[in-house]
């Protein structure tokens, strides 16, 4: 019985065979990933494309809000201020209303006090 396989045209042919496919596999390989990668390249520009379109009108619709708030606000404050100033105006018209009823009622009082003076209840 003998190990060693004799060198030879037979030999040879299998591993010639192997390596022969595995360069064919290889090169199959790399196709396919250079292929992949186009394909993915492409998918990336497609998906990158798409997300401008999304993210440009979500942020149009934000600026829109944005303005529109500021709008609100500007409104707000100037209602505010106008409230305001009727409140310090109904103030002042409240503050002459308990003075005049004062200088009435002074009046009235001294017209009691005095003893010629006509009677309001005749």
């Amino acid at each position: 019985m003998t190990f060693v396989r004799p060198r030879g045209a037979e030999g040879d042919r299998p591993g010639v065979e192997v390596e022969s496919n595995i360069r064919e596999l290889v090169r199959r390989d790399a196709t396919a990933l250079r292929q992949a990668e186009s394909d993915s390249e492409l998918a990336a520009n497609n998906l990158s494309t798409l997300l401008r379109r999304v993210s440009a009108h979500s942020t149009r619709e934000i600026d829109l809000l944005i303005a529109e708030l500021r709008t609100l606000r500007d409104k707000l404050h100037a209602d505010g201020n106008r409230v305001e100033r009727e409140i310090v105006e109904y103030a002042a018209l409240s503050q002459s209303v308990i003075q005049l009823t004062k200088i009435i009622a002074d009046g009235v009082m001294q017209i009691k006090k005095v003893p010629d003076a006509p009677s309001i209840t005749e």
